[in-house]
């Protein structure tokens, strides 16, 4: 499978934002990586971006993830982008 990268942004004062959001967003990264897709996720240090790595059949397939995450959907994420990644290491 192919490997994609996604960087997005988060709103202001996420912290407090999140909070109603959060858990069902956890679950379902936690079946997205039980599943395989999902390598890694977080926020950065600051919490202003936000960095995925997946393994997926197509940049389509992470964009629909992305989209029904609860953060997408509540605009706790405000943009993202996914890029076709090549591991060299």
């Amino acid at each position: 499978m192919t490997k994609y990268v996604m960087w997005g942004s988060y709103c202001e004062g996420v912290l407090e934002k999140r909070e109603p959001y959060r858990k069902a967003h956890l679950d379902g990264l936690a079946k997205q990586k039980a599943d395989g897709v999902l390598v890694t996720i977080g926020p950065t240090k600051d919490v202003t971006k936000v960095f995925g790595i997946y393994e997926a059949e197509s940049e389509a397939a992470v964009r629909q993830l992305v989209e029904s995450d609860p953060f997408w959907e509540n605009g706790i994420w405000t943009e993202y982008e996914i890029k076709e990644w090549i591991q060299a290491f």
